[in-house]
């Protein structure tokens, strides 16, 4: 069976959700924060429901209370799958990553708009074949939902954060960091960027018919890039330097969307 997937319109009714990882564990922006826990098909999840502008959110942490999920074993489907069940169209992600294209600095935002994926063991699909729709192949060709995009890139320049239009994020399966060779074989590849979060997380989206957009911030240059160690130090660092600007830019689109 080929097929692709269901497609999603903006629904201003729906709530808006917001994945995050390192550096990213609560929102203080929400208004009556209430967490939930609840069941999916393919095992729990959490996240803390509010208002942001009087718009509902969904927040959603990839690594749960006080850090204690690795990437490799962040169950990205019980994640996508219990904000999809809440009724989410649209989906923002935030991503710490190390850079690959030396122009970006730490602290660097970037709209990513497609990925190579390295990793290795992970559930990376909700069709295995088991289910009703049997087996599905679906298009990713802007797995980075066009129109969502150019919300964050707008919100951006309306609030004075610079947020660099595009780039490829190369995940790698984690936790340790790449090697300067894998940093090598993703740069030739036309990776600008690495982290271990992004997919199958935008995969997923798109597989249960949601909008997805991402700002990769970087926190460090990638092995091999410079003379320095990459410590969790030094990334906590930038995030805490950093973060807020992240934070304006989906103050603004959440802003312009209650508007």
């Amino acid at each position: 069976m080929l097929s692709d997937a269901p497609v999603v319109t903006a629904d201003p009714s729906a709530p808006i959700a917001i994945i995050a990882g390192t550096g990213f564990y609560n929102l203080a922006q929400l208004t009556d924060p209430t967490m939930r826990d609840v069941e999916t098909a393919y095992g729990p999840a959490r996240y803390v429901e509010g208002t942001w502008h009087g718009v509902r959110v969904l927040f959603l942490t990839r690594h749960g209370a006080g850090h204690s999920v690795p990437p490799h074993l962040v169950n990205y489907r019980a994640n996508i799958a219990a904000l999809a069940d809440a009724g989410v169209r649209d989906v923002f992600a935030i991503n710490a990553v190390g850079s690959i294209d030396t122009s970006l600095a730490n602290g660097a935002l970037v709209c990513l708009d497609d990925f190579l994926d390295f990793t290795k063991s992970r559930v990376l699909t909700f069709f295995d074949g088991s289910g009703p729709r049997g087996v599905v192949h679906v298009d990713v060709a802007d797995a980075y939902h066009p129109a969502l995009r150019r919300e964050l890139l707008d919100a951006a320049a309306a609030v004075g954060v610079q947020l660099r239009d595009g780039g490829v994020y190369a995940c790698f399966e984690g936790p340790r960091f790449e090697s300067p060779a894998e940093v090598r074989m993703a740069a030739l590849l036309g990776a600008h960027v690495a982290g271990m979060t992004g997919v199958p997380e935008v995969t997923l989206a798109v597989e249960a018919g949601l909008r997805y957009a991402a700002v990769s911030l970087v926190c460090n240059p990638c092995a091999g890039l410079s003379d320095v160690p990459i410590t969790i130090e030094d990334v906590n660092a930038v995030l805490a330097a950093s973060g807020e600007r992240v934070l304006a830019v989906l103050d603004e689109v959440l802003a312009r969307r209650a508007a």
